[in-house]
């Protein structure tokens, strides 16, 4: 392997394997303006697609990610800050930090929840240190795409643009943190 593949890498575990970036918002302000976000998000995935329902209904928890920041010119990364609710109550605030490497050039913004099908799914979140695999993919929130979406190993992801244009062919991964209310 290479020098300049070998720091690429080591770059790559830095972002995912460090822990994340200030979780909670720090003034009483910044949290009801998370909070309001959050709620518009989750109406704008259900009137997007109607049938995500039944995510939010039949699932333990879920962290929702109003606005996630992606950029890259061969190496990218994403963050973003949100909420986590089990079983529709809001227990805590979480962040999202995502690294990649590849083919990929651009900006983008767009929205993201993970529902967690089991109490053990939802645990391992809980506890701070959770992250995704490459493997990991995310179902793009249109009217019926939740019908045919499953759990992956007790979790669910459903993204949905808000703008900007990214082209990419990449891999990575997306590590989470949280922290109680």
């Amino acid at each position: 392997m290479n020098t300049f593949a070998r720091n690429v890498l080591l770059l790559l575990a830095v972002v995912i394997f460090l822990p994340g970036c200030s979780t909670a918002p720090k003034s009483l302000a910044k949290r009801q303006s998370l909070h309001a976000d959050v709620m518009a998000t989750i109406a704008r995935f259900k009137v997007e697609d109607p049938s995500l329902s039944s995510f939010f209904n039949n699932s333990n928890g879920y962290a929702v990610f109003p606005t996630v920041g992606k950029g890259g010119i061969g190496i990218g990364g994403a963050y973003g800050k949100g909420e986590l609710f089990e079983n529709g109550d809001k227990v805590g605030y979480c962040d999202l930090s995502q690294a990649t490497i590849g083919f990929q050039l651009g900006g983008q913004a767009y929205s993201e929840i993970i529902f967690f099908q089991s109490t053990s799914a939802l645990s391992q979140f809980r506890l701070g240190n959770y992250a995704f695999s490459a493997q990991a993919s995310a179902v793009v929130a249109s009217a019926g795409a939740s019908a045919d979406a499953d759990y992956n190993k007790g979790v669910a992801v459903f993204t949905m643009p808000k703008g900007g244009l990214m082209y990419e062919a990449s891999i990575g991964g997306q590590k989470f943190s949280f922290v109680p209310e």
